[in-house]
């Protein structure tokens, strides 16, 4: 009696312990890490000596992209248990990450040699194998889908099987990814119940931007299961990218009532961030930083937030006070330009110029690709500021990068015209404006001028044709508006001098110029003089 007493109470502890297992690995495939993490470390601590415990909490940290977590966890699980097969398989997972294919290999051969008789087992190993092959970042597709093949043989009630075959059909082919669709809708006839397949299926149609087709298909997986949280969380997502904010938060807030933790608000304001919905982001991460998380993404969210949702007097203030906790806990490798940008907007919009454009210069300094897109803005500010030496520096280094535009162009001739009175340089970046923009008046104008600096006495006259080139294009019933009257008047009061004190002497083109002066002023004294009219 003693000993049936005992064999029944090993048989509900292991009754109970699988279902604690069964219910962790569950939570994984719900998102809910946090509540896993909690099962896992649980379960370890009643078992420390299963190594096959150490692999499955490895699999949550990998789910939730902590890849060095998941190595500790499978490193432990070899530690521990040399005699089951998973810790073999851990093992080699920790090697193929690495780089170390050959030496992998040993290890999953081992874990095949643990499971000759037992089918199931067999099938879990490959598994096993099978999703680093495909969810790292060393891939062996084919690999993958060979192993697969036999595990559905040998399992093929498992519905892993086959999500596993269609995640490598997918990645191997995306742009055909009928394959991998089949294998994700097989799953059904499995396990009717089961919304895994539907949400990869809708994923892919998502990934296509065909949002009818990916709403219907989570719209399916919620009907099937109702629990099934990442149907909602990637449905909301899908709908935030197409602008249908309102469904987006319905489906968030039920994502939120499925997976009430910290994570899954986070995975929320996320979402809000690279929604472009800053004041809703705001008022997402102060509710986390009240519950006692925050982490640099947070504050980098919380800084950029405030630069575009100016909901008060104070939001740049507060902007800048989250970048600054931003940099005091970010490691340095994973600061981004778009982190010293941000901080430089802030610092302009509090009047503070100067140190926002030192911002921009670190910002510059990350990459070519941030070179690329931030420089000429730096520079345009340097402009604006007055810093024409800074605004040269910069357009010249933008100069090597890209071809500059016409506005770039205009403002570096400006800069060399008025910080440097290098009139020459100023004159081939205003020949660039007019090949880029041939109808853009104030281009002429100052070409004209830079020509001018370079022919003080007029022994040339090389402003003419410039200055030419702004009477034929301004019309004649639009040389009295306000952006052109001035322009005109000095274009015409130099033609004037041209036609006539110049070797092309003109009388009549001088009498024709001084008219157009008058037409514009009428009140001009010196054309007055000139047409004899008191």
């Amino acid at each position: 009696m003693k000993t049936l007493f005992l064999i029944g109470a090993a048989f509900l502890s292991s009754l109970t312990f699988g279902q604690t297992l069964k219910d962790a690995i569950y939570k994984t495939d719900n998102e809910r890490y946090a509540d896993a993490i909690k099962d896992f470390a649980a379960l370890v601590k009643a078992d420390p000596m299963n190594g096959e415990l150490y692999f499955y909490y490895g699999d949550c940290y990998f789910d939730k992209g902590l890849v060095d977590s998941a190595k500790m966890m499978w490193n432990k699980s070899f530690e521990v248990d040399k005699l089951r097969a998973l810790p073999y398989v851990a093992a080699g997972r920790v090697l193929w990450i690495d780089g170390k294919k050959p030496e992998a290999k040993v290890e999953f051969d081992k874990a095949f040699a643990l499971t000759k008789k037992d089918k199931l087992k067999r099938a879990e190993v490959i598994r096993g194998m099978a999703k680093i092959f495909i969810k790292s970042d060393v891939k062996d597709y084919d690999q993958a889908l060979l192993l697969l093949e036999e595990a559905i043989v040998k399992d093929p009630k498992n519905e892993d099987n086959l999500l596993l075959k269609g995640d490598a059909l997918y990645a191997k082919t995306p742009d055909n990814a009928s394959l991998a669709i089949k294998s994700y809708l097989a799953v059904l006839d499995i396990n009717p119940k089961s919304p895994r397949g539907v949400v990869r299926v809708a994923n892919i149609y998502q990934a296509a931007q065909n949002q009818e087709k990916a709403n219907e298909m989570y719209k399916q997986a919620k009907q099937i299961d109702s629990t099934y949280a990442p149907a909602y969380r990637a449905n909301a997502e899908l709908n935030m990218r197409f602008g249908k904010k309102k469904a987006a938060i319905d489906d968030w807030q039920k994502y939120l009532k499925l997976n009430n933790n910290l994570e899954a608000r986070y995975l929320y304001t996320t979402a809000l961030f690279n929604a472009k919905e800053y004041c809703e982001a705001i008022t997402e991460v102060n509710k986390l930083n009240a519950m006692n998380f925050s982490n640099f993404y947070t504050e980098r969210m919380l800084a950029f937030s405030y630069l575009e949702c100016n909901t008060d007097s104070t939001s740049i203030k507060k902007g800048l006070d989250a970048s600054a906790r931003f940099f005091a806990v970010v490691p340095t490798n994973m600061i981004s330009y778009m982190d010293y940008k941000t901080k430089g907007a802030l610092l302009m919009k509090m009047g503070m110029d100067s140190l926002g454009l030192i911002e921009y210069e670190k910002a510059i300094a990350i990459n070519e690709i941030a070179a690329k897109e931030l420089s000429g803005e730096v520079a345009s500010k340097y402009f604006k500021a007055k810093k024409y030496n800074k605004a040269i520096e910069l357009f010249n280094m933008r100069s090597k990068l890209v071809t500059l535009n016409s506005a770039e162009e205009f403002e570096l001739g400006k800069a060399y015209y008025i910080g440097q009175k290098n009139y020459a340089l100023a004159d081939s970046a205003f020949s660039h404006v007019n090949k880029l923009s041939p109808s853009y008046l104030p281009g002429y104008r100052w070409r004209a001028l830079a020509n001018i600096g370079l022919d003080a006495n007029n022994e040339r006259w090389l402003a003419q044709p410039y200055f030419e080139k702004i009477i034929e294009l301004v019309k004649v019933e639009e040389r009295t508006l306000p952006t052109n009257k001035t322009m005109m008047l000095e274009a015409c009061r130099y033609l004037c001098d041209y036609y006539a004190k110049s070797a092309a002497k003109d009388l009549d083109k001088t009498k024709s110029f001084y008219e157009i002066i008058l037409q514009i002023d009428p009140n001009d004294a010196t054309a007055k003089t000139a047409l004899g009219i008191k």
